[in-house]
């Protein structure tokens, strides 16, 4: 299954804007201050072709000192993996932490293990965590960038998503 991902992502970065939209956090600062409502923009309901299927984020709003987001991506009419996502008000700034998951619910991260972004500044339309990116384009469309790291190489992927309307 990693080696689809793998695939995958490797097929997509081919076909990817490669900008420079994403930012990392200096080791020897702390993260910015910041509330959910900062980046409560992003709930909603989120989808675009990618991949050769279709990619689906749903984002809730804030509640609980969290936003949680799932995301699937559906190629064939087969799920072929998941990612929960969550968005944590801590200590006066914000991370974004993910886990993700086989089309058969077994998680790709050891465990108690996950990936941690942490909070790197946020603009009027643009909020960074480290090498994670979202941007507001108007109320029914956004772009994630994000860096993939693989075999010793990083891409930036640019991911543009339209709200799905009801």
């Amino acid at each position: 299954m990693k080696f689809l991902l793998i695939l995958i992502l490797s097929f997509s970065l081919s076909y990817c804007n490669r900008q420079n939209n994403t930012l990392q956090l200096n080791e020897n600062k702390n993260s910015l201050k910041a509330t959910l409502q900062d980046v409560s923009w992003i709930a909603g309901h989120w989808m675009r072709e990618a991949f050769g299927g279709i990619t689906e984020e749903i984002w809730s709003p804030p509640l609980g000192n969290s936003m949680m987001f799932s995301f699937k991506l559906v190629n064939n009419n087969k799920v072929v993996f998941y990612e929960l996502v969550a968005i944590t008000e801590t200590n006066g700034t914000l991370l974004l932490q993910l886990k993700h998951f086989g089309s058969d619910f077994k998680g790709w991260e050891e465990k108690d293990d996950s990936e941690v972004f942490k909070l790197v500044k946020i603009e009027n339309n643009k909020i960074y965590f480290n090498n994670f990116t979202f941007e507001k384009i108007n109320a029914n469309e956004i772009n994630l960038y994000v860096v993939i790291n693989e075999e010793g190489k990083s891409e930036e992927v640019k991911f543009n998503y339209k709200r799905k309307q009801q």
